[in-house]
């Protein structure tokens, strides 16, 4: 049987044990001589306190061990000149030596590395014995101590990359191969998947329980993979999970990108994704009560518009006619604002939606886009209402000849605001009939009062126009 003790005893290459502490627990003879101690003055003794060096050579050293404690990996030096202490025998003092040191980790019980296995190559008679002839070994020495400096200045960069990458506050994962092999995931990506198992698992084997609602996920990356273009989706719906696991919706926005060796071939895909499900649930929540709102309206609408028959049963059949085309506009204008899901609508959809009975031959709209807030468009749908139906009562429009024409600007001069013209042509008749009537009280409530403008009522040569202007934030902005 092999007395291990005494072949790592033996063997003539340095070597010696370190433990967690950087304490020595074990040292050959070939290890003793070369750093001109006995094995009693190191076993049990600190190697910082025997060898101190509070450069960067003695950190880098340090460095390297704790690196294999934390990583579990082993770690090579290739060169490094450090001081020793030289024997009073041979002039005391101290004495720098050139080395190349081997990290390797050794298993404690646990399985985690509990002790750094250093094999040591002292090249000192190397580079001196050549340094005098040419400089060459020294000079490849040299270059062999830059390129390990370059390497880990660049496994620093890379390590401080994926920190960055680890705490984003996106979805960011990195697939390899056809078979999408997950090789990285950052924290918001492991948050999202749960506490499935990742790290070199296909995406199918991560999310066996992925059933996507219209897009295939896993399909994205093989289109990608194949095609080496990128692809992107926002809201994507996928349900995850299903029998053991509840099933949950959830809304994502993706990207995945291809990624390209040196030579131009895919080897992977980089996904980037966002968690929207809070987003998207309160969007159809507030879509829900947006809904019940609307028919809730239309119904009130109705309910009046019914009151108004039976109150209207004995009185002028004008009035309730009168009466029931402004429900009707109320209604056609709040249609139009649901189908928008309340949000700006312009203002010549507004007002062709008003006049369009009248037929484009007599009629011209002429104006920038402008966006109306939902407040303004019912507002201006009355004022609208009321102009097309004096027209259609005592002006233009009543006639077989003349026209409407129908203009709006914005005055940046003048504080943004909104100048509008209603003119009609072919007609002469004095608007005194209805300007004491409720529609000429309806237009100046609104203009004067609701949305704080200015009214002018004229009767020109040949017919009535109508101008008033409104602050522009009052009412919207000019759209685009």
């Amino acid at each position: 049987m092999i007395d291990f003790e005494s072949l790592f005893a033996s063997i003539p290459s340095p070597y010696m044990v370190l433990d967690a502490r950087f304490n020595y627990v074990a040292a050959n003879r070939a290890y003793s001589d070369v750093v001109k101690l006995a094995p009693e003055r190191l076993i049990g003794n600190n190697l910082f306190e025997l060898f101190p060096n509070d450069g960067e050579e003695g950190q880098r050293l340090r460095r390297s061990l704790q690196s294999v404690l934390d990583t579990g990996k082993s770690n090579t030096i290739a060169f490094i000149p450090y001081a020793i202490p030289r024997p009073e025998a041979e002039g005391g003092g101290t004495e720098t030596r050139y080395w190349t040191a081997v990290h390797t980790p050794l298993r404690g019980p646990d399985g985690g590395t509990a002790f750094v296995l250093q094999n040591t190559v002292d090249v000192t008679e190397l580079v001196h014995s050549r340094a005098g002839a040419d400089g060459g070994s020294l000079d490849m020495l040299q270059r062999a101590r830059e390129a390990e400096r370059a390497y880990r200045d660049t496994l620093a960069e890379s390590e401080e990359f994926r920190r960055l990458f680890a705490q984003a506050p996106g979805m960011i994962a990195v697939f390899e191969g056809a078979d999408h092999l997950l090789a990285f995931a950052n924290d918001a990506y492991k948050a999202f998947a749960g506490d499935r198992p990742l790290k070199g698992r296909a995406v199918r084997e991560i999310f066996p329980d992925l059933f996507p609602e219209g897009e295939d996920v896993v399909e994205w990356l093989d289109i990608v993979f194949r095609s080496g273009k990128p692809k992107a989706g926002e809201g994507i719906r996928v349900v995850i999970g299903g029998g053991k696991e509840p099933a949950r919706e959830v809304f994502i926005d993706l990207r995945c990108q291809p990624i390209f060796d040196s030579v131009g071939t895919v080897t992977g895909v980089f996904v980037q994704g966002t968690d929207r499900t809070d987003q998207y649930l309160a969007m159809h929540r507030l879509q829900l009560l947006l809904d019940e709102l609307n028919h809730r309206v239309k119904n009130t609408l109705s309910t009046v518009q019914s009151i108004a028959r039976r109150s209207f049963r004995d009185a002028d059949s004008a009035g309730l006619a009168a009466f029931e085309a402004r429900i009707k506009a109320l209604s056609a204008v709040h249609d139009i604002l649901s189908d928008r899901h309340w949000e700006e609508i312009g203002l010549e959809t507004l007002l062709r939606q008003e006049i369009a009975a009248f037929g484009e031959n007599r009629v011209a709209v002429a104006g920038p886009a402008i966006g109306l807030t939902p407040r303004a468009a019912i507002a201006l749908s009355m004022v609208f209402h009321e102009l097309a139906s004096n027209a259609v009562k005592y002006g233009v429009l009543a006639m077989e000849e003349g026209s409407l024409s129908v203009g709006w600007s914005v005055d940046p001069d003048d504080g943004d605001r909104l100048r509008f013209e209603w003119r009609e042509d072919g007609n002469g008749s004095a608007p005194a009939d209805w300007s004491r009537g409720f529609g000429m009280r309806t237009l100046r409530r609104i203009i004067e009062g609701e949305l704080d403008g200015t009214l002018a009522l004229d009767l020109a040569a040949t017919g009535f126009i109508c101008r008033f202007d409104i602050a522009l934030d009052e009412v919207g902005k000019v759209a685009g």
